[in-house]
């Protein structure tokens, strides 16, 4: 009797202690600040997905980020996460900088044949024949201010040709492996003989680039991104050392010595080698950038789609509706069904609370089904508001930026045209 009255009590215990589980019911209206943006796009006539730039919290921003220059660290400015030419404006002005990392050879030249006088160092080594083709296409000296990342001996040696057949000298910046083993040079005696062979010649070395983005990627636990920060400035420092012994005392102050991205910078302190930080990321604050070392930063980039149908119930298609009303039961916050302008965004639900995609119904670029639960009244013609979680491809999916100045939309900023 004893184990029946166990097994019954189960029996009661686990369906109930099942039920209260669900997940709990949750959604509104708009936040006010939300509700405020939403109804600057009605007021402008905004009538389709597109993404908007909040410029208060811009500033704020690289107010905020432009601080950390009182460090002695410059800042260099990432065009693949800020790809517009007036957003680009809005930094270099901010930090009184015309530095700029470029990451591919259209958007390089699309920069440089407007904005002649930045300063740009490439984030990623270029094959040596789009380097030919955007040095062909650029003004000699401006083509000349580049500074060209190198990671192989190999791609040393084809820009020393490249350079040879145009007689025209190259600038050069050497890549180093600090410790994220995504490629450049790791070898010493690689690195020496490179540095070696930049004494004399067309290429002109003018620096080192050390990316630390697995710094701010590893957890805390047993030590392990203290110790992956020790050993990236131990390597930058070993190669700062090489580049003394071979090829006499450097300045820092007349070199380009790169570091860092946006969840790293404030880790340079200016008491390391290195002598400038890359940013771009932090200025918007896409969500994939919500670290502790940017908690003071704000996101200031929002992707804003028109709700085109509402329903009171959502229903999966004819054939599988019985699933819908099983989901339901489960979780209430999958009552109502929603389909919005586009979708299929690396993003996130920002605004209404509560709404999300349905994972059951599947994605969609054209009309992505959304769910939500009763509390939250969307009708047609009605926001939702996701935050991007990255910057460098999503703003170039929309078109014209459009520039939230507080109160109303008041400018359209171009992309850049896309480009991988």
């Amino acid at each position: 009797m004893h184990k029946r009255r166990v097994l019954l009590g189960a029996a009661v215990a686990l369906p109930v202690a099942g039920w209260l589980a669900r997940p709990s019911e949750i959604g509104g209206p708009h936040a006010p600040y939300f509700a405020k943006l939403s109804q600057a796009l009605k007021d402008a006539g905004v009538a389709q997905a597109t993404l908007v730039i909040d410029l208060p919290r811009l500033h704020a921003n690289l107010a905020a980020i432009g601080a950390h220059a009182k460090t002695g660290m410059g800042l260099r400015a990432v065009l693949k996460s800020l790809p517009c030419l007036e957003l680009m404006d809005e930094v270099a002005k901010a930090w009184a900088s015309p530095r700029v990392m470029a990451f591919n050879a259209a958007q390089t030249g699309q920069l440089l044949s407007a904005r002649p006088d930045r300063q740009v160092l490439l984030g990623k080594p270029f094959p040596v024949a789009a380097a030919a083709a955007l040095l062909q296409a650029l003004p000699r000296e401006v083509g000349s201010g580049i500074e060209w990342l190198i990671d192989t001996p190999e791609r040393l040696a084809q820009y020393r040709q490249l350079a040879e057949q145009r007689g025209q000298a190259l600038r050069v910046n050497l890549e180093l492996d600090v410790g994220l083993h995504r490629g450049g040079f790791e070898d010493h005696a690689e690195l020496g003989a490179a540095l070696q062979s930049l004494k004399t010649g067309s290429l002109k070395w003018q620096g080192f680039m050390g990316y630390d983005a697995h710094v701010a990627a590893l957890p805390d636990a047993l030590g392990m991104r203290a110790q992956a920060w020790k050993e990236s400035q131990q390597r930058y420092q070993a190669a700062w050392r090489l580049a003394n012994e071979l090829l006499g005392p450097q300045r820092r102050d007349g070199l380009t010595l790169n570091t860092a991205g946006s969840p790293t910078f404030r880790l340079h302190d200016g008491k390391g080698v290195a002598n400038e930080v890359s940013v771009g990321s932090a200025a918007l604050l896409p969500l994939d950038f919500d670290k502790p070392l940017l908690a003071d930063l704000q996101p200031a980039a929002f992707i804003a789609t028109p709700v085109l149908k509402s329903w009171p119930q959502f229903r999966l298609p004819e054939g599988a509706t019985w699933l819908s009303r099983l989901a339901q039961t489960w979780d209430r916050n999958q009552t109502r069904g929603l389909a919005i302008h586009g979708g299929h965004w690396l993003a996130e639900v920002a605004s209404p609370e509560g709404v999300a995609a349905s994972g059951l119904y599947g994605p969609s670029s054209n009309q992505q089904v959304m769910v939500a639960s009763s509390k939250v009244d969307l009708k047609p013609d009605d926001h939702v508001f996701l935050r991007p979680r990255q910057s460098e491809a999503v703003l170039l999916q929309f078109g014209d930026l459009l520039v939230f100045d507080g109160q109303r939309i008041s400018a359209r900023w171009p992309v850049l045209p896309a480009s991988a």
